[in-house]
């Protein structure tokens, strides 16, 4: 670490450098605030193979080149981005201390960025990148439902959340399987909904195969070949940082915010996967915008903004 590191209070420190966080750092740097930037290097938006869903794209385009862009324009208005990650978040309103390595950070904001984790299935963390890399293995239907149109699919999950999603998908293609890795713990009125739509449901242990141009995952009694498979198996939302000082969680475990992006406590925000919502980029980009004028708005208030 820099021993010559800048350690005077920020304006407002993100924890999190995926599409929210970067968006909020553009926003606030813009409005002439000091902005520092913490980017352990694990959003989820950098395993996107390509979206096209992103407004402007026509051709798509890659997570990973997407954060690069909004790193680069949030650098050109002076943000500085820090690839760290944060190990503990005290203190309160123009009070905060974020820790990372052996330093602390004061702020008088925090915004909490970090967004969630899927949770992947059983399968070597080496392959299933591969997996999703080559779109055998997808975990958004509301962003790339459109490119399974009519393929060969599996949904992979338990209860009401493999249901909602088979359905989900059942309007892209009429070829879907759930597979479910233990008990299905399906409502009875859900398989009645299932077996109405044609999607049949296999369960028990599974073991994944990447084929050339499929992945194939076995059961006890057969093989299946899938264009690819969408786990429906939940996610890990990175809120710790945020309850450690009294922030308020959803049951899920997503952050509470009001209509602003503000948490119940003081001085600090969300915005993104962490908050409850729909997670896409374009979502998470709104909300820190959102955010990040409400930080502006909220400090003006304390001490108006003048040059």
């Amino acid at each position: 670490m820099d021993t010559e590191l800048d350690l005077q209070r920020r304006d407002c420190v993100i924890i999190g450098g995926g599409p929210a966080g970067l968006t909020a750092a553009i926003y606030l740097t813009r409005y002439h605030l000091s902005v520092t930037v913490f980017d352990d290097g694990t959003s989820r938006a950098a395993t996107i193979p390509i979206t096209h869903n992103h407004a402007g794209f026509p051709g798509g385009i890659s997570g990973e080149d997407l954060l690069m862009r909004m790193r680069v324009q949030a650098l050109t208005y002076g943000a500085e981005i820090l690839q760290e990650r944060v190990s503990a978040l005290t203190g309160r309103l123009g009070e905060f201390a974020v820790r990372f390595g052996d330093h602390n950070l004061p702020a008088r904001t925090v915004l909490i960025a970090t967004g969630v984790i899927n949770r992947p299935p059983t399968i070597l963390k080496n392959k299933h990148d591969d997996a999703v890399r080559r779109g055998l293995i997808r975990y958004c239907p509301v962003c790339d439902g459109f490119e399974v149109t009519d393929k060969k699919i599996a949904v992979i999950g338990q209860g009401a959340k493999a249901f909602q999603e088979a359905v989900f998908l059942r309007s892209y293609t009429r070829h879907i399987t759930l597979l479910s890795p233990g008990p299905p713990n399906l409502e009875p009125g859900h398989r009645a909904r299932l077996d109405e739509l044609g999607i049949p449901i296999a369960a028990g242990s599974l073991e994944f195969e990447l084929e050339q141009d499929a992945i194939a995952v076995r059961t006890s009694e057969t093989k299946y070949r899938f264009d690819s498979v969408y786990p429906a198996l939940g996610s890990k939302v990175r809120s710790e940082l945020a309850s450690e000082v009294g922030a308020a969680l959803t049951g899920e475990g997503c952050l509470r915010v009001d209509d602003h992006q503000r948490t119940n406590v003081r001085g600090l925000y969300a915005a993104g996967d962490v908050v409850i919502g729909l997670d896409q980029i374009s979502h998470a980009v709104g909300q820190a915008g959102v955010a990040a004028t409400t930080i502006r708005n909220d400090l003006s208030d304390q001490s108006p903004l003048v040059r």
